[in-house]
């Protein structure tokens, strides 16, 4: 256990409890607990906006799985991490203006809302609670993962008690402080994030001997690990383009990420966030990929990628320089569980127990089941994240595939298309999770292309068929 490394983890923790302090006494005194807890009562500026979803968008997979893979792929994970570099840009663009003006018209405080005032369905409503219940976990699961093996590579703890610290260091903030805690401290991991990875970068190039040096160690190694193809020439020019709707056009459909879109306070700072939000995307998805790359020549032969980043943070910078930068992957990670913790709170508490089972309880009744809810979805996760998988990047793709399939149509076409309907809606939510699961199961990346991309394509294809067909019936 090195002191000097551990030392900036703690206090990085300390703060983010002080944090969930102080936006407790917002709860306290707002108005609607609801709104101030699931949404922060819509006042994020363009600063906060941007760097919420930076944060929440560059998880574990980000900075323990997406090193880790390029460890074993090559330059060619770090072009196809780049792909997300639109992510941002695309989720508020396409989103944008419309999305909050109808969301606050409709008083929508989770995406779930949104869709339930726009299609007049309580079915919309149940496929989507239980579809976010659903993938989230194993997005949970994957972070939980990330933030425990991370922890056990700095203090040298066993993977269990790691697993533990994580666990209630996330579980205490969260439930006290609801999305304006979030949200804050997303800004602030953002930074963190931002400057660790330009610190890393640099120190990796230094203790590689330069970026010539690194490339030649590499070719000696594998040339195909400089190839556009990857190490085992699996990533095709076909793969690498269908990816892109999984990370970037489709992360439109990430309710965690959506819900970001209806937080802002204008579009003075929606237009802020989109500039700040894809400069720093870029930045961090380039720097850590890369990382990932050079990493294999000043540190072969690691056989557990998810351990690369830590490895080498530690191999690269002294003790305390580490420790700093080591809290960028850890800010990562507890702001997606943070953010996603909230989402699947919200789906249960919001969208099932006050939309059918008590549609209208006290507040203290609601604050009640609110934290109870985030209590006990933290436990669950705890106890089935204690046996993880070999990658955790996959189970959290797994995730973002099936909610992209979900979604994305339901709220593209609902904000953009009047003759969408609930029959359509309902038959492209169904038809988009049944085939995304059979195919990840049974037949993963049919015809060279990523898993996400046929049902994406169906489920559009089933909702424009179902709303036409269904029009005369929906008007009635």
């Amino acid at each position: 256990m090195n002191i000097q490394v551990i030392i900036p983890l703690v206090i990085f923790l300390l703060l983010f409890f002080i944090v969930g302090l102080l936006a407790s006494r917002y709860i306290k005194s707002s108005d609607s607990f609801i709104q101030e807890y699931f949404l922060g009562s819509r006042q994020m500026g363009g600063f906060i906006l941007a760097m919420t979803m930076v944060a929440t968008y560059g998880s574990g997979s980000s900075f323990i799985g997406g090193p880790g893979a390029a460890y074993n792929y090559g330059l060619a994970w770090v072009l196809l991490a780049m792909t997300q570099v639109v992510t941002g840009y695309f989720v508020l663009m396409v989103l944008g203006k419309k999305f909050a003006i109808i969301s606050r018209k409709y008083d929508a405080i989770t995406l779930i809302d949104f869709l339930k005032a726009r299609y007049q369905s309580n079915w919309v409503t149940i496929i989507a609670a239980v579809s976010i219940v659903i993938f989230l976990f194993s997005s949970m699961i994957a972070q939980w993962v990330g933030g425990a093996r991370l922890m056990e590579s700095i203090l040298g703890v066993s993977y269990t008690t790691a697993l533990f610290i994580f666990a209630v260091s996330v579980l205490i903030y969260v439930i006290i402080g609801g999305f304006r805690a979030v949200a804050i401290t997303d800004t602030i991991q953002g930074i963190v994030m931002l400057g660790g990875t330009i610190l890393l970068l640099i120190a990796t190039l230094i203790a590689g001997g330069g970026i010539e040096n690194i490339m030649t160690d590499l070719k000696q190694q594998n040339p195909n690990l400089l190839s556009p193809y990857g190490a085992d020439r699996s990533l095709t020019p076909l793969y690498i383009s269908s990816f892109w709707i999984l990370v970037g056009v489709g992360v439109v459909g990430l309710p965690q990420i959506a819900v970001r879109a209806m937080s802002y306070k204008n579009a003075k700072a929606m237009h802020r966030a989109i500039l700040i939000g894809t400069i720093v995307i870029g930045i961090i998805m380039f720097g850590m990929h890369l990382i990932g790359v050079l990493a294999r020549a000043i540190v072969p032969g690691i056989e557990n990628a998810d351990t690369v980043m830590p490895i080498v943070t530690m191999k690269v910078l002294p003790a305390w320089a580490a420790g700093i930068v080591l809290a960028a992957p850890m800010a990562a990670i507890m702001s997606t569980v943070n953010s996603v913790l909230i989402l699947v709170s919200s789906a249960i508490v919001k969208d099932l127990y006050i939309g059918f089972i008590n549609k209208e309880p006290t507040i203290k009744k609601v604050k009640q089941i609110s934290f109870f809810t985030t209590s006990i979805i933290g436990v669950a996760i705890l106890f089935l994240a204690i046996h993880p998988p070999d990658l955790l990047i996959w189970l959290n793709l797994f995730s973002f595939g099936g909610l992209e399939a979900v979604f994305i149509w339901p709220i593209i076409m609902g904000l953009y298309w009047k003759n969408g309907n609930k029959y359509g809606a309902i038959a492209s939510m169904i038809t988009g999770m049944g085939l995304y699961i059979y195919f990840d199961r049974f037949y993963p990346n049919p015809f060279g292309m990523h898993t996400v991309v046929i049902p994406i394509l169906c489920s559009l294809l089933i909702f424009i068929i179902v709303s036409l067909f269904t029009k005369n019936k929906a008007i009635k």
